[in-house]
């Protein structure tokens, strides 16, 4: 058998099934209007929330850190990596974060999936693995799963949103670290978790609580600084991750949590140890996005994704599904799932048709897209429709006229 075969079948298989992802070539600036192969599309698949991705101000200051520090950091932060920008960009996110987690300190990552894969490892570490339980939210993002499974603990699944059985596995649990995992603002459904009850079990029952806010950060909360500022939050216990490269707009990631939490995480997290520290000039541009996030603009940018996301949630026309739930009748398995956030999934439910519907979308210069397993549940494909504060509400009205004809004919297809 050549080296290659099994590749080739497997590839096979993925194409058969739907699943075969396909890159494409993005040749214009964020923005909802690009260029994607050389085909121009509005877009609503991006996580550039606010819309900073383009922003002026962050270009100036991105070349004024180039110009100041030029393109590489050179080495690790541990090294010589850690320039004073750094070290400005964490003091003014811990500061943002001082409300919400006394003695506050914060520490900057190249991206969101080191950041989780370093916390949860190194926060493991504090005691054996048989004295340590991670309780994982089942929706949790890949890069928590993939710090879950690295970190060799002992592993519970809190099935989604339920409390009662997060309480009931603490009550249950004997060991003397325990550890709670969980996204704040969920990637593929939109709904956000119930920290509050959340935290108030971990601190019952002496457990840490980590946050993953990649979809919040930025976007809720009165000032933008996410979800623990939208729902009031405050503990020692609280151990937050927000990403930089969606709603601020450039890139990487921190973490803030109590300052001997983050020494910890300068002592023993692997991730953070071993890699070269991001190019300082970014973290220039992200002391922009932070000013831009805090400000007048940034507010009128939230409310703006706000309006937005009731005119999508108002416009789409939804029936009663079969199901019982929102959803276009006589079309098996489709619904609106409920949203708060910039996040608005429509579940189609077979990999085919969603591929189909994704396809017709784009025939028509809309670029939403097809959500597979195994990213969510078999079953449960369905298209990801993300909105921006760059969106305008003419731009939202045509997606909401292009999916009202499409599901028209989707629903008579059913029928035939």
């Amino acid at each position: 058998m050549s080296l290659f075969t099994a590749l080739e079948q497997q590839l096979a298989t993925l194409e058969q099934q739907g699943l075969r992802r396909v890159l494409r070539s993005v040749s214009t600036p964020c923005s909802p209007q690009l260029t994607a192969d050389g085909k121009p599309m509005l877009a609503f698949c991006s996580n550039d929330y606010l819309g900073l991705a383009a922003h002026p101000a962050l270009a100036a200051a991105l070349h004024e850190g180039v110009r100041q520090y030029g393109v590489g950091s050179g080495a690790s932060h541990l090294i010589s990596g850690h320039y004073a920008v750094h070290a400005q960009l964490e003091a003014r996110l811990a500061q943002m974060f001082s409300g919400a987690i006394p003695q506050a300190r914060a520490l900057y990552f190249g991206s969101g999936y080191m950041a989780n894969m370093a916390v949860i490892t190194a926060l493991a570490g504090l005691a054996a693995s048989d004295d340590c339980t991670i309780f994982s939210e089942t929706l949790n993002h890949a890069s928590l799963i993939d710090g879950v499974r690295l970190a060799r603990a002992k592993v519970k699944l809190i099935p989604h949103l339920d409390v009662a059985a997060l309480q009931q596995q603490l009550a249950a649990c004997p060991d003397t670290l325990k550890i709670v995992v969980t996204d704040g603002v969920f990637s593929m459904d939109g709904d956000m978790a119930p920290l509050a009850q959340m935290l108030a079990l971990c601190e019952e029952y002496q457990a840490w609580l980590v946050v993953d806010d990649a979809h919040g950060f930025g976007v809720l909360g009165s000032d933008g600084h996410g979800i623990l500022q939208h729902l009031h939050l405050q503990s020692s216990s609280l151990i937050y991750m927000g990403t930089l490269g969606k709603a601020a707009g450039v890139s990487g990631a921190f973490v803030a949590a109590d300052q001997r939490v983050t020494e910890w995480l300068i002592q023993r997290a692997r991730p953070y140890i071993y890699t070269t520290a991001a190019p300082p000039a970014l973290a220039s541009a992200l002391l922009a996005a932070l000013d831009v996030i805090t400000s007048a603009e940034g507010r009128e940018r939230r409310a703006h994704l706000q309006a937005l996301i009731a005119q999508w949630q108002q416009g789409v026309e939804l029936g009663q599904g079969d199901s019982g739930e929102a959803g276009w009748p006589g079309c098996p398995g489709w619904k609106m799932l409920h949203s708060e956030t910039a996040i608005q999934p429509l579940i189609i439910g077979s990999n085919e048709a969603v591929l189909r519907v994704a396809g017709a979308l784009r025939e028509r210069g809309f670029w939403v897209p097809a959500i597979r397993p195994p990213t969510v549940a078999a079953g449960t494909a369905r298209l990801r429709v993300t909105l921006s504060a760059a969106h305008t509400q003419e731009q939202v009205q045509q997606l909401i006229l292009a999916v009202n004809e499409l599901a028209s004919i989707e629903a008579r297809r059913c029928h035939e």
